[in-house]
């Protein structure tokens, strides 16, 4: 038996004890990814019709390459985050649970360095 208040025991804290930064980290990475995204999307544009050569050269301007390596983190990281939220809140089987986040954990990561890696190796030339 606790002495609490029910609002004494669930102030700040929500039912996860984390979700508040979880939330502002996806509206976060949401707001970076739409000038990224329309970045890329203009980019693609113009570039139609290049050559593997030519978009490889653009890839080489520093600033092209830190803004895809932006896009890579924040888009890996937001799709990461809301994918957390899928399974949270759609499985119910503990460790189901635990090793579904794991799992989508590892491969925002592990394809994120891939990513990160082959941009890196165009921009500097290797």
């Amino acid at each position: 038996m606790s002495l609490r208040t029910p609002l004494g025991r669930v102030r700040g804290l929500g039912s996860a004890k984390e979700g508040t930064a979880h939330w502002w980290a996806q509206r976060l990475t949401a707001l970076a990814l739409i000038p990224l995204v329309l970045w890329f999307v203009v980019s693609l544009i113009v570039m139609t019709g290049a050559g593997h050569g030519a978009v490889a050269e653009w890839l080489r301007d520093p600033v092209s390459a830190v803004l895809m390596l932006l896009l890579i983190l924040a888009g890996f990281h937001h799709a990461q985050l809301g994918m957390q939220v899928v399974v949270e809140d759609y499985v119910h089987a503990e460790w189901l649970k635990f090793a579904l986040v794991t799992g989508v954990r590892f491969a925002a990561v592990a394809l994120g360095i891939g990513a990160a890696f082959s941009v890196l190796k165009i921009a500097l030339g290797s």
